[in-house]
C-alpha cells in the first residue's frame, strides 16, 4: 500500500530524547519492506513553546505559524537521522517534492508546508496528492471521543465516523498556531472530499502503526459518506 503516516511531535519528542525516533524509525523501516511511506512530523512542545515567544515579540499568527513549521522540519530531520539510508535524506517543502523525492523507492519524511496548515492537514493534503491508500494519524489520545478526555472520565471513544460528521464536529473550533485540538478542520475536510481511508491512534504505543497497517480495528476509523 501507500501509506501516509502523521506523528505528532509530542509523540515523538515530548521528553527530549531519542527514544521515540529509534522506535518508530524501526517500525517504518520494517514497514517500508512492503510498503510504500509517507511521514509528517508535527512540532510538539517545542513548537509551542517557540510560537509563545513569537507572540510576545508581538508577531502576528503568520509569523508564529513560519516558525512552528521550521520546529517541524527540525523534527522530520531528527526522525530522518534515525531512518538513515531507509529514507530520502532531505525533508521536502512542499507536495510537488515530497512525491519528487519518493522517486527514489525510498521513506518520505515531511513537516510543515505553509501558514494556516497544521500537519495533520499536510498529511490529508499529502494522502490526496499522492493517491495514497491510507491516512493514518497517530496523536495522543486513542482516538475520536465525543468530548475531552482529559476533561470528561466520562468521554466515550468513537470507534467510526463518517468523514461529514466528522467535519460537523470540528466546525468553529480554534486555528491559531500552535493550538491543539483533536483534529484539524482542514484534514477533516479533505479526508471527506477525498474519500481517504483514515484511522485516528494513539502513537504513544508505536506498535498502534503496525496494527493498523496489518488490518487490526483500533482507534477510530473515518469512513466515506
Amino acid at each position: 500500500m501507500k501509506i501516509v503516516v502523521a506523528i505528532g511531535g509530542s509523540i515523538l519528542i515530548h521528553d527530549y530524547n531519542a527514544k521515540m525516533f529509534k522506535i518508530y524509525s524501526d517500525i517504518l523501516k520494517d514497514l517500508s519492506k512492503e510498503h510504500e511511506l509517507f511521514v509528517v512530523v508535527g512540532g510538539g512542545k517545542p513548537a509551542r513553546e517557540y510560537i509563545s515567544v513569537v507572540r510576545e515579540l508581538g508577531c502576528g499568527e503568520a509569523q508564529s505559524d513560519a516558525i512552528g513549521i521550521e520546529v517541524t522540519r527540525i523534527n522530520a530531520q531528527l526522525l530522518l537521522s534515525a531512518l538513515g539510508d531507509s529514507a530520502y535524506q532531505k525533508v521536502p517543502e512542499n507536495f510537488k517534492e515530497a512525491l519528487e523525492y519518493s522517486a527514489f523507492g525510498k521513506i518520505i519524511v515531511m513537516g510543515g508546508t505553509e501558514p494556516a496548515h497544521s500537519t495533520d492537514a499536510v498529511s490529508a493534503i499529502l494522502a490526496e496528492y499522492i493517491n495514497a491508500d491510507l491516512l493514518i494519524n497517530l496523536t495522543s489520545v486513542d482516538g475520536m471521543y465525543d468530548k475531552d478526555p482529559n476533561k470528561f472520565e466520562d468521554a466515550k471513544l468513537i470507534s467510526e465516523i463518517h468523514a461529514s460528521d466528522l467535519v460537523k464536529f470540528l466546525e468553529g473550533k480554534d486555528v491559531k498556531a500552535g493550538t491543539y485540538e483533536f483534529f484539524d478542520m482542514t484534514a477533516a475536510q479533505m479526508i471527506k472530499r477525498s474519500k481517504l481511508e483514515t484511522v485516528i491512534a494513539n502513537g504513544e504505543d508505536p506498535e498502534n502503526l503496525v496494527k493498523i497497517v496489518n488490518g487490526e480495528t483500533i482507534g477510530t476509523k473515518v469512513v466515506s459518506d
